[in-house]
């Protein structure tokens, strides 16, 4: 172990950018969607744990759908 390394944190996993490009097929890729949805709602939770541990409310769809307008 790193000297400068301190024991028990944990790494910051790096920020995954996700797309999605559309492409015809008869049955989708269930594996695919499954995995991009729960990568969606991970980088969601994180995000509302930050949120949350620095005293800011959290966005909602709401707020944003209002401000939009």
């Amino acid at each position: 172990m790193n000297k400068n390394q301190k024991r028990g944190s944990k790494a910051r996993r790096p920020e995954r950018r996700i797309s999605v490009r559309a492409v015809r097929r008869e049955k989708p890729d269930m594996q695919k969607l499954g995995r991009a949805l729960a990568e969606l709602a991970l980088a969601q939770a994180e995000a509302e744990a930050e949120a949350n541990a620095s005293g800011v409310p959290p966005a909602t769809a709401e707020a944003r759908g209002a401000a939009d307008e």
